[in-house]
């Protein structure tokens, strides 16, 4: 079994996916509570609303593709842990798969090295 491998970076993308969870969700409660139109809301409250939200669903959408082209070539498992995420947040679930990337790729983890790599 290999030791837990915490980077300075890969730190810093989890205190973003903790920031990026925590924070959405509070509003996302505060729209619950107040009984406002989620989803109306995303698309009704003017054109700057509306480009934000379009912002965030294109965005999101290459961040769920590169989670699993980043997460495949890396030979990560549990890829779709990091897709059900978003439905806490996209500000949650891409700094989250790229802080457990980045243990990924830490020094003494990730991909075992194949012999061809060795003879280089």
């Amino acid at each position: 079994m290999r030791a837990s491998t915490w980077t300075p970076l890969a730190i810093f993308y989890l205190v973003l996916a903790i920031v990026g969870g925590a924070v959405t969700w509070t509003f996302n409660v505060m729209a619950g509570v107040e009984g406002s139109a989620f989803v109306g809301d995303y698309f009704g409250s003017g054109p700057a609303v509306t480009s934000i939200v379009i912002d965030v669903l294109v965005a999101a959408t290459v961040g769920a593709v590169f989670i699993i082209v980043e997460g495949r070539r890396q030979g990560m498992r549990r890829l779709w842990v990091y897709i059900l995420c978003f439905g806490v947040a996209f500000a949650f679930a891409l700094p989250l798969f790229l802080a457990m990337r980045e243990r990924h790729l830490a020094p003494g983890r990730g991909r075992p090295s194949t012999s061809a790599e060795h003879a280089a």
